[in-house]
């Protein structure tokens, strides 16, 4: 199930661990000003991209055609590890090698 962008700026700023309040420090928004963009904010883009550096993170336009594949990379990279566990050091450098050789493994590649 694909998450709405505000549901995705919530789950990532809770696996960071961070409470609303945090990001104040991170973004430069209030707690109160934050809590209203992630329960129904209409962000501007700048806020966005804002918010997307205080959560150690990016904002991408992925074409429509490619955002299944996007979904199943990341999800398969959540569940490559266990729940609060953190991948190993040669699990790491495995995936930045293949990373840093095929950034996109083929994503953006027109289907053939």
């Amino acid at each position: 199930m694909k998450n709405s962008l505000l549901k995705q700026l919530k789950k990532r700023r809770l696996e960071l661990g961070l409470k609303q309040i945090d990001m104040m420090m991170r973004v430069g928004v209030s707690r109160q000003q934050y809590q209203r963009l992630e329960s129904k904010g209409n962000p501007r883009l700048d806020t966005l991209e804002l918010i997307a550096k205080g959560l150690n993170s990016e904002l991408m336009l992925i074409p429509k055609e490619k955002v299944n594949a996007v979904f199943a990379v990341l999800e398969s990279v959540e569940t490559e590890q266990k729940p609060g566990q953190k991948p190993s050091d040669q699990t790491l450098t495995s995936k930045r090698k293949n990373l840093s050789e095929d950034p996109w493994q083929n994503l953006l590649e027109d289907d053939q």
